[in-house]
């Protein structure tokens, strides 16, 4: 096969042009000999249709529970195993913190922001470039990650997929989420830094 917008060769079983990110859809067969009746046609491939901003969305509402779940359920045994439960339950509303009290407390937010770092990244870079290609939200709605070849993405993309959301972060009004609804393959600016898309499939769970 070769791709129809820039000729370059393409692999059996691949959805886009590795080259130009060109939909298979568009794809063309190796030209064949005419036959009696004129020129063979190709067959029509089937059609790509990529996940918008809306189902994008519900699907991150969906991951900000399943991931809440997860801190927590990291979070709890390690203030118990760490002793800053203990410490905790020392600090009283109604006294003035000492210096080793305002310590412990920066000390358990830097725990949860940690914790919370790690939990969201696995999450994202371990089920995303797994058999799935699809966190559990995503996975509800039938969208899947792939590289701009349709392909599943490595371990390594998707952890650039996942980082390259700090850079969307700093763009204001949430602009860089918000391209998804409106570029060409509903990229959002984090899917165009690494290389993916997010296409939608029927299969769901």
């Amino acid at each position: 096969m070769y791709c129809s917008k820039c000729g370059a060769p393409m692999a059996d079983g691949v959805a886009f042009c590795s080259a130009c990110g060109q939909a298979f859809s568009s794809a063309v067969a190796l030209p064949r000999a005419p036959t009696m009746n004129g020129p063979a046609i190709a067959a029509a491939a089937p059609r790509v249709e990529y996940g918008g901003f809306w189902l994008r969305f519900v699907a991150y509402l969906i991951d900000g529970v399943v991931m809440s779940l997860g801190v927590i359920l990291v979070l709890i045994p390690l203030i118990f195993l760490t002793g800053l439960g203990a410490l905790l339950s020392e600090i009283h509303p109604q006294e003035e913190l000492s210096d080793a009290g305002i310590f412990l407390i920066i000390g358990v937010i830097f725990l949860f922001a940690t914790v919370s770092l790690a939990v969201t990244w696995l999450y994202h870079a371990l089920m995303e470039s797994s058999e799935w290609q699809a966190t559990v939200g995503k996975k509800a709605l039938g969208l899947v990650v792939t590289d701009m070849a349709g392909r599943r993405v490595s371990f390594g993309r998707a952890t650039g997929r996942h980082f390259a959301k700090i850079v969307t972060n700093m763009v204001p009004a949430f602009i860089g989420y918000i391209m998804a609804g409106f570029t060409e393959k509903k990229q959002a600016l984090h899917d165009m830094i690494a290389g993916c898309l997010i296409l939608r499939r029927s299969n769901g769970f």
